[in-house]
């Protein structure tokens, strides 16, 4: 079985092959993923929400996420495993570079980081070291306590103007992929066509290359506040494994997102 590559996404983007992703922390799940058509599965910071029950990402560890790809590349040896740097991981060259070795070792394929401008120089010189890096930005929920919460970015001028050039430095400082999150449509439409790299969006329309969902989101297992871009895909279906395929399938189509799941 031939495992999916950065070269994949490429190509998907250039033909407008829409691709659907998903969060993955265990082996069970990340295997079910895959086997019903998953290729791109995130070993996410969100787990300090939906698995170990904190309020924010804040509280996770390297250690947790080293944990979690591990579990993950073992249910998923072919997927495009993409791991998360959690908060105060990449803060410094090193810091950066000793993280992503430990999580690219154990079955990693490309490392995320949250950030603009000030994450540029890291995310060059990992790149340098053939570390792949997604970038991820919009609403970053590292910074949650200097966003004073979970708030849609980018509807003034001035803001989206700043994350329309950090998409542009991201991909020049050597990024092979984009996570936008939380944004209005329009700004995710200009950024996913002005870039040559491909783009998943998260709460950012339907004009980006991917959507990647929290998988607690599509089951509607999730707990408290439920995103507006989320959508509960197992009560149309009654079954984890037709709820992962009509995910798919409504992405690809381009029936997800709709309208009422964007900003």
């Amino acid at each position: 079985m031939k495992s999916t590559t950065i070269s994949y996404l490429n190509k998907w983007k250039k033909k407008r092959k829409k691709f659907a992703a998903l969060t993955a922390y265990d082996f069970s799940f990340a295997k079910l993923f895959f086997n019903e058509g998953i290729q791109i599965l995130l070993v996410g910071d969100s787990l300090g929400m939906t698995i170990q029950g904190h309020n924010s990402t804040i509280p996770v560890t390297i250690d947790n996420i080293a944990y979690h790809t591990s579990a993950v590349h073992r249910g998923a040896p072919h997927a495009l495993i993409i791991s998360d740097l959690p908060f105060m991981s990449y803060a410094t060259p090193n810091q950066s570079f000793k993280n992503a070795a430990r999580l690219m070792r154990l079955g990693a394929n490309m490392v995320k980081l949250e950030g603009g401008s000030w994450v540029i120089e890291t995310i060059h010189m990992l790149t340098e070291r053939s570390v792949p890096v997604c970038g991820h930005i919009g609403l970053t929920p590292q910074s949650v306590n200097i966003l004073s919460g979970y708030k849609i970015q980018g509807f003034d001028t001035e803001n989206a103007n700043i994350i329309f050039n950090n998409a542009k430095a991201i991909e020049a400082a050597g990024a092979k992929l984009l996570v936008l999150e939380c944004i209005p449509s329009t700004l995710s439409k200009l950024i996913t066509d002005t870039l040559k790299i491909p783009v998943i969006g998260i709460g950012a329309g339907s004009s980006t290359d991917g959507q990647i969902l929290v998988m607690h989101d599509i089951f509607g297992i999730t707990d408290g506040f439920i995103p507006k871009f989320a959508k509960n895909f197992l009560s149309e279906t009654g079954d984890i494994r037709a709820a992962v395929r009509k995910y798919i399938y409504e992405v690809e189509s381009g029936i997800y997102p709709a309208n009422e799941n964007c900003f």
